[in-house]
């Protein structure tokens, strides 16, 4: 197995764990019932609630993200879902809708566009009533799309009873996300992207009125009912056998992260990525050819950016990666269709300017 010098691991999830983290881990295992696991649940709130934007309980759930967009179909629609489709990621919760049974449409765009205000209320608004929740990904890790989730959720406000879930897997702890003022009535994540943990713990709040939802709702599960969530949250301890190591792992980078200040933390996600955006265009402009950025300008993630190629019968997604890997670096390919003729970066989690900075070399070095 190659061994990836640290700072040089890339991709968008998931993302680098830098050592200080890992060795959070390695603390004795505690029970999960008991005094030590609700002194570690409790330190834990307000770290959380502060990365969330809210004054609601966050949920700790041992899986990964996919987990919490499963609670989402399950815990908070009795009628009918709209998925709001922008890529491979927000498919994901159409394609869960229909693994239960449950009835969803799809409103979607090209991959690299974002989702629409004014499309959402459209379609809103032509048959009231019709839906009783919509998901949405806040940024989509496929195409490197940011999703305007603040104004999607003023528009979802506008008709009544209606609930809007985001899946902001790739995108808290590196882009503004504010769940409280944002009204936003469910969010996600997961812990491998931009909060650098390892994989296998999801986190996710709900606001009073999913809550009061789900009390409507007979069939929610069972491993993912968030009643069970909301009751153990509320005794500091969660519904079933937590991952304490990655747990211990989440506290220490809370406190990373509140030493940064989250401000700080998004201005710096947000460098990275102008950064990325600005070397394509010049790599564009030196070489002459046709690379681009997938994500449709005004639309584009602080946390991963999806690079066209413009060749890639003669250099494609899979060529590069495997050519960056031989100079001890990671970067995804594209994903799904968009896997022979792109390449993904991940900027998130704890990597630095420098580092970017020799990655970008590099990368410059294979293409031309």
């Amino acid at each position: 197995m190659t061994t990836i010098e640290y700072g040089r691991f890339f991709l968008p999830g998931p993302t680098e764990v830098e050592p200080s983290t890992l060795a959070a881990m390695t603390q004795p295992v505690i029970g999960h019932r008991g005094p030590e696991i609700q002194r570690l649940m409790g330190a834990l709130q307000p770290g959380l609630k502060q990365l969330f934007g809210t004054v609601r309980p966050v949920y700790v759930s041992t899986s990964s993200g996919t987990g919490m967009m499963e609670a989402a179909i399950t815990n908070l629609s009795r009628k009918r879902v709209l998925c709001l489709v922008c890529g491979a990621f927000s498919q994901r919760s159409y394609d869960i809708a229909l693994g239960f049974g449950r009835p969803a449409d799809r409103l979607a765009v090209g991959w690299g566009e974002a989702n629409l205000p004014e499309d959402l209320r459209e379609v809103l608004a032509a048959e009231p009533g019709r839906y009783d929740l919509v998901t949405v990904v806040h940024s989509e890790t496929s195409t490197g799309v940011l999703n305007p989730v603040r104004e999607l959720a003023a528009v979802v406000r506008e008709f009544d009873d209606i609930l809007i879930s985001v899946d902001a897997v790739s995108s808290l702890g590196g882009a503004p996300l504010r769940m409280d003022e944002w009204g936003l009535d469910f969010v996600l994540t997961g812990a491998q992207k931009a909060l650098a943990l390892p994989p296998g713990l999801a986190l996710a709040a709900a606001s009073e009125r999913a809550i009061a939802r789900a009390r409507a709702i007979e069939h929610r599960g069972f491993y993912f009912d968030l009643l069970k969530f909301e009751k153990q949250v509320e005794r500091q301890m969660t519904p079933s056998t937590p991952a304490v190591s990655l747990m211990f792992a989440l506290q220490h980078r809370l406190d990373l992260m509140a030493q940064e200040g989250m401000e700080v933390r998004w201005r710096r996600h947000q460098a990275m990525a102008d950064r990325t955006h600005a070397w394509v265009e010049e790599l564009e402009r030196d070489s002459g050819r046709a690379y681009g950025i997938v994500a449709a300008a005004g639309y584009r993630s602080p946390t991963v950016t999806a690079v066209r190629l413009p060749d890639p019968e003669r250099l494609s997604g899979p060529d590069v990666a495997a050519r960056m890997r031989e100079r001890g670096y990671i970067v995804a390919t594209g994903y799904g269709a968009l896997k022979p003729e792109s390449i993904r970066i991940g900027h998130m989690g704890e990597h630095t300017m420098v580092q970017l900075e020799e990655l970008l070399a590099q990368l410059e070095e294979v293409l031309t």
